[in-house]
């Protein structure tokens, strides 16, 4: 479990197939701090650590991950978001994000404002009842807030601390991000669908 306020960003320092997965090794100073089977956030998404080492850990990301989420477009030298798994003796300062991503979306633009900048993104349709104004989600694994929606679109602000501290700052019109959509609004909808189908019995 997460909150989506990133602790760090690392550096892909490897990215290997084999089979259906990907092998990743991560170059970041937070590798000190880890220990292998730990949960971490990479972009967004849960993998289980396999190998530390004094500045680098390795992680694997299976063929399901794959084909849900970006990972698998990483390469050597791509910037990727990290987070621990959250501690819950402490405050959570994003919102309840579990690193299981729904699906990507897409960078449609980008508008810098007087200090800050507005992100649009593109996304499935069919994820539109889990989207709601001033709600939360979870993009790259940074917890963000959404506004103006329209459609299958809609916009974030990006404050200078989090634009300068994760790899948002690189996104670009055509670029993919993972998705988690609020774990809440996912209940809520889950319990009007299974009350909306007449009853077996």
């Amino acid at each position: 479990m997460f909150t989506g306020i990133i602790e760090t960003t690392g550096i892909v320092a490897t990215a290997t197939p084999g089979g259906g997965n990907l092998e990743l090794t991560i170059s970041t100073p937070l590798a000190q701090e880890l220990k292998i089977d730990q949960s971490v956030s990479h972009n967004g998404v849960c993998l289980t650590v396999t190998v530390v080492e004094a500045d680098r850990f390795t992680t694997v990301a299976v063929a399901e991950t794959l084909q849900k989420t970006n990972i698998g477009a990483l390469r050597p030298g791509d910037t990727v978001n990290l987070e621990r798994a959250m501690i819950f003796n402490s405050r959570i300062d994003g919102h309840i994000v579990q690193g299981h991503v729904d699906g990507t979306g897409t960078c449609v633009s980008v508008d810098p404002q007087d200090g800050s900048w507005v992100f649009r993104f593109r996304f499935d349709p069919a994820f539109a009842p889990l989207i709601v104004e001033k709600g939360s989600i979870c993009l790259n694994g940074v917890s963000l807030t959404v506004f103006d929606i329209s459609g299958d679109a809609f916009s974030v602000a990006i404050i200078p601390y989090t634009y300068e501290h994760t790899n948002i700052r690189y996104l670009k019109p055509g670029d993919p991000v993972n998705l988690e959509f609020d774990i809440l609004g996912k209940y809520v909808a889950r319990q009007l669908q299974t009350h909306a189908k007449p009853s077996l019995t």
